[in-house]
């Protein structure tokens, strides 16, 4: 929630810092940028510590994140502060699939991961109607005095649940370097980076598009953005048992509905039913694309989970920005239209990719 909270928040901390909304909007880009470092290199930088207290540790280094950012009294220390948080994200997710397939038996890891990225999918719906609301009663640092507050209880039931994991003799940057290697690796972090870099290149610009599309009022945005979240909740749900009984299907389904998605709104949004079938089905279709894509790398690299769990959150957060950077060329070069249909093409052809990288690995390397 707090990775996404500066999106409804970005005028109030503009004004009460003194800044430009741009310059205030920087507490996203750091924060990615510190998570993509930091999902490649917390197992080198962490190679035998317990998983355990590195889990905690991440967790209570977000908190310290938000308790900082509610009393900087500058734009500097916000984004100092914003860049532990990143490090805790990228951290925490590139270790997230790891942890859980030692908490499961193995054909229940997509289940797990389910339960996992729900919580993503919640989040990420909740904090920006969540961060508008309360900013106008308690203030932009009260709202993330509200994130430390609940991350704290997060910490306590971590502490109270997890167990301790010693980390297998494998890590380190030569076994960083060794999964790069595999043809099956590079093949699949491609395909992340089309179906990632297509979703947001079309999600960041998906206001610009539909108002050149129909003259659908505010409300009815508001509304088509709840659709869209809702499926994408359901598409979570759904994705982890798919992926535990047949991992391929998985791994192009939910890509191409989420393209399929994007042109259906480029082809049919100038009518509202059009409109919100498109938002559903993308959202029901990219829902399902963590789970899938996660599942996936812990099925090619069994015995590199921290490894390929960190590749593929770092280039889900280059393919993030690369997205926003190629969507808004397109808007200003092209048309507001044109994101979504290079970003459903991405993400259909990043899940044939990712079907075609193949399955698990015959045998594990030590």
């Amino acid at each position: 929630m707090s990775e996404f909270l500066p999106a409804s928040l970005l005028p109030h901390i503009a004004r009460d810092l003194d800044v430009s909304v741009g310059a205030a909007g920087q507490t996203v880009t750091v924060t990615a940028a510190a998570a993509a470092l930091s999902a490649l290199l917390i197992s080198v930088v962490l190679p035998r510590a317990d998983r355990r207290r590195v889990m905690i540790g991440l967790t209570a280094l977000a908190v310290v994140s938000n308790v900082v950012v509610a009393l900087a009294p500058n734009l500097g220390l916000l984004l100092c502060a914003r860049v532990l948080l990143g490090i805790a994200l990228g951290g925490f997710w590139a270790m997230a699939t790891a942890m859980t397939a030692h908490l499961v038996p193995a054909d229940r890891v997509g289940r797990a991961l389910t339960v996992v990225n729900s919580g993503v999918a919640l989040a990420t719906i909740a904090a920006i109607p969540l961060g508008a609301l309360l900013a106008e009663t308690w203030g932009w640092r009260g709202v993330f005095l509200l994130g430390a507050a609940i991350g704290v209880a997060a910490l306590l039931v971590q502490a109270l649940t997890l167990p301790h994991v010693t980390p297998t003799a494998g890590n380190g940057l030569r076994a960083l370097g060794s999964t790069l290697r595999r043809g099956i690796v590079i093949a699949g972090l491609f395909a992340v980076l089309l179906v990632f870099s297509g979703h947001f290149g079309a999600y960041t610009y998906i206001r610009e598009a539909v108002e050149d599309l129909s003259a659908i009022a505010p409300e009815g945005f508001a509304l088509m953005l709840l659709v869209f979240g809702i499926a994408n909740v359901l598409g979570t749900a759904l994705s982890g048992p798919l992926a535990d009984r047949a991992l391929r299907v998985a791994v192009i389904l939910f890509p191409a509905l989420a393209g399929m998605g994007m042109l259906i709104m480029l082809l049919a949004g100038r009518s509202s039913i059009g409109l919100f079938v498109a938002a559903a089905v993308w959202g029901f279709g990219f829902g399902g694309v963590p789970t899938s894509t996660l599942s996936w790398g812990a099925r090619a690299e069994p015995d590199r989970l921290e490894q390929i769990g960190g590749l593929i959150v770092t280039v889900c957060c280059i393919a993030i920005a690369a997205g926003g950077v190629a969507g808004g060329l397109l808007v200003d070069s092209v048309a507001p239209t044109a994101p979504l249909a290079a970003g459903g093409l991405a993400a259909i052809a990043g899940g044939a990719l990712l079907a075609r990288a193949g399955g698990p690995r015959r045998a594990a390397r030590r």
